[in-house]
């Protein structure tokens, strides 16, 4: 797996790369004959957003390749090795796209013959740009197949380069009459899919900047779905996320976006099943850190084997059921009434009113509602339920926190410094919920090696360090609350 950050630019035919000599040592060209096969669904859904699904042969790098959007410029790539098949994509790949694909078969969409001059641009061994100048053939399979020729030129990065360096080549490529390319492949050009259908809303309204955020997020979800398969890092944590931030803005804004309460439901289904694997992931590597810190002589008994090994075979059985879900009917459905809600969502009347004016009386509303959570909570006496309506107050900060997240790019600044100040009510008492929490597996754990005859000294060290963080956060509250309730003033 690569990132790849290249610029392409169209040329016409009568084109001459122009010399590169000075910016680095040149070497080349050098000629390859590429022919690459392109697999999609029937109506496109790959192409539609951006994902390149491929089997070439020839040049440096045959195999196949599945390239998915990240950034502006930037895509992953993900490689496999070439397979005799060109009907069957590998199961790999396959799994990767099925967040796109939802069910529906791969097939040949299109072939891409290419006549590819390769020149590079090196500091002694090491590649920094890639330019590559191609003559291209391009069919589109159908009942009456296509055929379209073309030429253009693309700048990429190399290992040893700069972004620097491949701008100053991407200059010298306009100043000989190249010209940026608004197709984002050769496959985007060839099949020009349709565009993904989008919200007719009013620019300047509420309807306006409420649709984009949740449009961001989905895509947001869309673009975690194929790390999280992969088991790459940070990925469950950010479609989490992603999946929480979408629940928390359609709650937050349903007088702008109507009758979205199975899609919150669903949402929240699914970061019920994606919780279980971070939860899990973020214990083990607090317990891990805790035992390191302990002098070797106050690590008895099996406890690394318990709190590590343990806990990550049940980590793993936790994505295998992830897996299992995202290859599901029910998420895919999920999927599609995402779709369905920032391409064509039900708008309340709130949903025509200017953004600065509504929607800074909505983030008012969210924060109001962690205030009376927290007034709630105060008039409790009972430990256990107290504990319960502290918990209340962290989740309403947090939705407070997400709410004011969505909208700082269009209200401002002082969103941001409200989502700040939410995320610091929310630290606190994460800190002292995740303490509890700790606390109470633990507990469970030092059970079962009791009775299984093994030393439990350590546990209970344990348990005093996640004791006093969790009191240390319970004192420190009171004046986070009351320092930040006063700067919330200045800023609503």
């Amino acid at each position: 797996m690569g990132i790849e950050i290249e610029d392409k630019f169209d040329v016409p035919e009568e084109y001459a790369v122009p010399d590169l000599s000075g910016l680095a040592d040149v070497v080349g060209p050098k000629s390859y004959q590429l022919v690459a096969l392109y697999y999609d669904t029937p109506d496109l859904r790959l192409a539609s957003r951006g994902v390149t699904l491929r089997r070439r042969r020839g040049g440096s790098d045959p195999g196949w390749h599945l390239k998915l959007p990240k950034a502006k410029g930037v895509r992953q790539e993900i490689t496999h090795p070439l397979t005799r098949s060109t009907k069957v994509v590998p199961l790999e790949l396959a799994e990767l796209v099925r967040a796109y694909t939802r069910g529906a078969e791969l097939q040949q969409v299109a072939e891409l013959d290419t006549r590819r001059s390769i020149t590079v641009l090196r500091d002694g061994e090491t590649g920094l740009v890639e330019v590559a100048d191609d003559r291209v053939k391009g069919t589109v399979y159908g009942a009456e197949p296509k055929v379209v020729r073309w030429r253009e030129v693309e700048a990429e990065l190399l290992e040893g380069g700069t972004k620097s360096l491949l701008t100053k080549v991407g200059k010298r490529l306009r100043k000989a009459g190249a010209s940026p390319s608004e197709a984002a492949s050769k496959l985007a050009k060839l099949l020009e899919p349709a565009p993904l259908p989008t919200a007719p809303t009013i620019p300047g309204t509420a309807g306006e900047t409420v649709v984009a955020y949740l449009a961001s997020q989905v895509q947001a979800l869309l673009s975690q779905d194929p790390r999280v398969r992969r088991a790459e890092e940070d990925a469950v944590h950010q479609m989490r996320v992603a999946s929480r931030r979408l629940r928390s803005a359609l709650k937050a804004f349903r007088t702008v976006v109507l009758d979205t309460d199975q899609v919150q439901d669903e949402l929240r289904w699914l970061g019920t099943v994606l919780g279980e694997a971070r939860d899990l992931e973020v214990i083990r590597a607090r317990f891990a850190k805790e035992l390191a810190t302990l002098a070797p002589e106050l690590v008895t008994g099996p406890i690394q084997t318990r709190l590590g090994s343990d806990l990550h075979k049940r980590e793993q059985d936790a994505y295998e059921s992830i897996k299992e879900t995202l290859s599901g009917d029910r998420y895919y459905l999920l999927l599609n009434a995402l779709d369905e809600l920032v391409s064509t969502p039900v708008l309340g009347k709130a949903a025509a009113k200017p953004a600065q004016e509504k929607l800074r009386d909505i983030a008012g509303v969210s924060w109001g509602r962690v205030t009376k959570a927290y007034d709630l909570a105060q008039t409790i006496d009972d430990l256990e339920r107290s504990e319960l309506a502290m918990h209340d107050v962290r989740k309403a900060a947090k939705r407070a926190r997400y709410t004011a997240e969505a909208l700082q790019p269009t209200i401002g600044a002082d969103m941001g410094t409200l989502a700040k100040l939410a995320a610091g009510i929310q630290e606190v008492l994460g800190t002292y919920q995740d303490g509890v929490v700790a606390q109470e597996l633990l507990a469970k754990e030092a059970e079962s090696a009791r009775q299984a005859g093994e030393d439990t000294f350590t546990y209970g060290l344990l348990i005093g360090i996640e004791r006093n963080a969790a009191d240390r956060a319970h004192a420190e509250f009171p004046r986070v609350w009351k320092e930040t309730v006063k700067a919330v003033t200045k800023v609503l």
